[in-house]
């Protein structure tokens, strides 16, 4: 989202501040009116509508949670945008189920990465897309069944012969382009597919007989227009279904790099960077 915004093409909705920067973690300086939770000195993380690349940021106190137990601040900041963006997506739209196989396009990115991480951890079976050995190594590592590198492979076939050509029943795609269309050929029967970018194109075509006899759900969200109350929402199912499972330890960020504040423009050259592996933090 940072680069879409950089880029023009992510602007924050209305009231909301220029700045970039959707999650934080931090320590707790100051309460607004109302604000009970938490205490002065606390360990927070928080989804924010703007305004993270910056010493102090404003936060919503119903999508600010406590740092996991275990976790450093650091890795408490690569949180909150990813396992939101994770949860609403993966979970309440795609109603992904334990047994079901989820298929996750970019599955080294910091959102792949996490989904990989708390799919598994919930009893569902995953697949991933690459770009390269190095990153199915690591995908691999986190609990994906199988990786395929797109520049050697087709997905498709990939995805029929490892589910015993049954197909995906959720598929998180951030790519967009050609991929529409080869995702519904890799969906399963009463297949989800859930668009949460388009690196590859926005305006596509597909074929609707195929969404049709499959009886497939294609659909999307974007996180930062949610309303406040459904973002408040989320935060409370996933303090209550996710957070444990850091405390636990079945759960844990991939931090690729850190960079200073000062040094964001480095960090977006390194998000730019196909390879990079998980999540990268600006630290103050």
């Amino acid at each position: 989202p940072d680069v879409f915004q950089r880029q023009g093409l992510y602007p924050p909705p209305k009231g909301a501040s220029d700045v970039l920067g959707m999650e934080v973690a931090g320590q707790v300086v100051a309460l607004g009116p109302g604000a009970k939770r938490f205490k002065q000195g606390e360990a927070v993380c928080a989804l924010v509508t703007g305004g993270g690349y910056a010493e102090f940021c404003v936060a919503a106190e119903a999508t600010t949670l406590p740092v996991p137990q275990g976790l450093s601040l650091i890795e408490a900041a690569a949180l909150p945008e990813a396992v939101f963006t994770v949860w609403h997506n993966v979970f309440e739209r795609g109603g992904l189920k334990p047994g079901e196989w989820l298929l996750v396009h970019g599955g080294a990115s910091g959102i792949g990465t996490i989904a990989i991480q708390i799919a598994v951890a919930l009893g569902a079976k995953v697949m991933v897309t690459v770009g390269s050995a190095e990153k199915a190594r690591a995908c691999e590592a986190l609990g994906a069944a199988r990786a395929v590198n797109y520049r050697e492979a087709d997905f498709v076939e990939a995805v029929r012969e490892s589910t015993g050509g049954h197909g995906a029943n959720v598929i998180l795609d951030m790519v967009g382009g050609d991929y529409v269309d080869r995702n519904l050929r890799a969906a399963a029967l009463d297949g989800r597919i859930v668009q949460i970018a388009f690196l590859k194109g926005s305006k596509v075509e597909i074929d609707l007989m195929r969404l049709m006899l499959r009886r497939l759900t294609l659909t999307g969200s974007t996180l930062r227009a949610q309303s406040p109350e459904a973002k408040a929402r989320m935060a409370k199912a996933i303090e209550e279904r996710i957070w444990p499972l850091f405390a636990e330890g079945k759960l844990k960020p991939v931090i690729d790099s850190t960079f200073k504040l000062e040094e964001a423009a480095d960090a977006h050259r390194r998000i730019d960077d196909p390879g990079h592996i998980g999540k990268i933090v600006l630290v103050r």
